[in-house]
């Protein structure tokens, strides 16, 4: 009989889970641990903020998914893993001191270090989770023109709900008719855009310049005041209104172990196969790829690294591979949405791909987990 434990309760482990709940015979034990029994769908939580849905659609109830799964699931904390003995330590939840595994699957995600953007808490909104969220969307309830200011802070590596929000924002002042005495201004830390290379940038800036969008890029957040946001070169913008992604780190719990990198993010080779430790695999925003963090990259990731737990529990070599692209849908509400593919391991082009389609496609994979998880 195998042990397998999963440590994380978002895209990547809720996916792994029930690969291996499928797969697995019944004489082998599958655990998650979770932070909080809601999973919750984080592309949905722009529309969440705008009221184009509502709470109990961008979220669905982990224990009852995982119990129709023979999952155990178990509400905790967890402080810190030791892979020579094949333990994991819970500081607190349902259960406190060790849990014992054969295989681990480590998918606890990235945490935000809003503590390296000083005035960020006081001052910023975000879009990480449902109440702030909900936060956001009364301020933008409330929001009766002026300056709004929309963008990610180094770091944070996720562009799509930047440009979501913006473009919202931009529909929503239009039928307000407040869009005359309003300004949105979408900041970025890096030169040229910088989401998937020339012919991706050059395409969200025609929709930019469509929508009257200004873009300030090479501006790397330092501070937050109660109406500016300033760079590290001292560069201010005003604001009235702020929604800002913070910057991230990986989940401390294994940052003890030398197979992190500067940022604690888990080195893994493209089997999901953690480096240098057996019997542990790492999977989504976790997990220490260039590029930004998405959920169908843990998606994949949790799938490939199940795959290869299965393998070896089978007495087989792990023969499942990852390959590393980036498939987004930028949705800007209108007839132009944005689909954009890039191979993240190579060096050819993005495509782009423009149309109605690419929101209704969205839309749809939104609806597919809402029924498949409800």
């Amino acid at each position: 009989m195998a042990k397998v434990l999963i440590l994380g309760g978002g895209f990547a482990g809720v996916v792994a889970a029930q690969r291996l709940a499928r797969e697995l015979s019944d004489e082998h034990e599958i655990t998650l641990v979770s932070r909080d029994r809601k999973f919750i769908f984080y592309p949905a939580l722009v529309r969440l903020a705008f009221g184009g849905c509502k709470t109990e659609d961008v979220s669905f109830d982990l224990r009852k998914t995982m119990l129709e799964r023979r999952v155990v699931l178990i509400e905790g904390e967890v402080a810190r893993i030791n892979p020579d003995e094949r333990k994991v330590i819970i500081a607190h939840g349902e259960v406190e001191g060790h849990l014992a595994y054969d295989y681990l699957i480590y998918a606890l995600g990235r945490r935000l270090a809003t503590e390296r953007i000083s005035g960020f808490y006081e001052h910023a909104h975000h879009l990480m989770n449902v109440d702030h969220a909900q936060r956001f969307g009364r301020a933008i309830t409330n929001f009766k023109g002026g300056y709004a200011v929309i963008g990610q802070c180094a770091e944070a590596r996720m562009p799509v709900p930047v440009y979501e929000t913006a473009f919202a924002l931009s529909r929503l002042l239009e039928e307000r008719s407040q869009r005359d005495i309003s300004r949105i201004t979408i900041i970025n830390p890096v030169p040229d855009g910088g989401v998937g290379g020339a012919a991706v940038d050059n395409a969200l800036a025609n929709k930019l310049r469509q929508h009257d969008i200004e873009f300030v890029d090479d501006f790397s957040v330092d501070r937050v005041t109660a109406n500016a946001v300033i760079d590290h070169n001292g560069q201010s913008i005003d604001f009235d209104l702020l929604m800002l992604v913070p910057p991230f780190r990986g989940s401390p719990a294994a940052s003890h172990l030398g197979i992190t990198n500067d940022l604690s993010y888990i080195n893994v080779v493209s089997t999901m196969h953690v480096a240098g430790v057996e019997r542990m695999y790492a999977a989504g925003d976790c997990v220490n790829f260039s590029g930004p963090k998405m959920g169908h990259m843990a998606v994949r990731q949790g799938e490939v690294a199940a795959a290869n737990v299965l393998a070896e529990i089978n007495g087989r070599e792990p023969a499942a591979h990852y390959t590393h692209e980036m498939k987004m849908v930028i949705d800007s509400g209108d007839r132009d949405s944005m689909y954009v593919h890039k191979d993240l391991w190579t060096d050819e082009p993005a495509t782009v791909r423009e149309g109605r389609f690419w929101s209704w496609a969205k839309l749809a994979q939104e609806k597919y987990w809402e029924k498949v998880h409800s």
